[in-house]
């Protein structure tokens, strides 16, 4: 006989990574399924960005810098949705995660604000929910892992083409990646397919992290001068290290003294 809806739901259930919180040197930070650190925050200062991949993910903000909506399928610990939500006003961020208890650790442990008219933390499989929004975001965060392994169900053309179809005009995509992700190559080749080549590279300042950005509207290069102004303008009023990223996104991409080349 086939199992019954409740121990189905159980066996999903058991199958989910452990959920596990540590604390170092005033920093508390969440692992799933292992030691890897998925998300921290300052306990001294938990309104700020801890990662330096964080901080990275959010150079979007020089291609978009007031978006109405952001929607992230992968919450961590909630650093991220939490920045946004305190710091974006009047900006709109839905999370999308498929495990329960990363959603409770994160509103019990690292301060994730409960859902308002700002916020949206969706228990879902993003795999699911993405196809089922297009054109619902202005900005799409992709920052699903498991103990430091991207979710391989995640990188899929298929996948990345649902993504590029949830961004509004003007959207920017953006994925965060390992260094040493074997497939990194594979993946940003996909992701280029969805967005016709319109692609850039950011490595984190610790360069533990490379960051992906990809872009919906068709254009070919980004003029330097206006992003120039916004970064050192979001970096006073965010706390943000724009013009530091800024300046690396024009080493390891290709750009003139005038603008930078969308193409990785």
């Amino acid at each position: 006989m086939p199992a019954s809806p409740l121990k189905s739901i159980k066996r999903w259930f058991a199958r989910l990574p452990s959920v596990e919180v540590s604390e170092a040197g005033g920093v508390r930070s969440l692992h799933l399924g292992g030691d890897a650190i998925q998300s921290s925050i300052r306990l001294d200062d938990p309104d700020q960005l801890e990662l330096h991949y964080t901080r990275a993910m959010m150079t979007f903000l020089l291609f978009a810098p007031a978006p109405r909506d952001v929607l992230m399928v992968g919450l961590g610990g909630g650093s991220i949705a939490r920045f946004v939500h305190r710091k974006l006003r009047p900006t709109r961020f839905t999370a999308v995660e498929i495990n329960p208890k990363v959603v409770s650790v994160s509103r019990q442990y690292f301060g994730l604000p409960e859902n308002d008219e700002r916020l949206n933390v969706v228990v879902a499989d993003g795999a699911e929910y993405v196809p089922e929004h297009p054109e619902s975001a202005d900005v799409f965060m992709h920052d699903a892992f498991e103990d430091g392994e991207t979710v391989t169900a995640l990188c899929t053309q298929k996948f990345f083409d649902a993504c590029a179809a949830t961004l509004r005009p003007n959207g920017v995509f953006v994925m965060n990646f390992m260094t040493d992700e074997p497939k990194f190559q594979a993946y940003v080749d996909r992701i280029s397919r969805a967005f016709d080549d319109r692609t850039l590279v950011l490595p984190s300042a610790d360069r533990i992290n490379r960051i992906v950005f990809a872009f919906k509207t068709p254009l070919t290069k980004l003029p330097l001068e206006p992003m120039k102004r916004d970064a050192e303008m979001l970096e006073k009023k965010l706390g943000l290290p724009l013009v530091k990223s800024l300046k690396d996104m024009l080493r390891y991409n290709s750009h003139t003294a005038a603008y930078l080349r969308l193409t990785v």
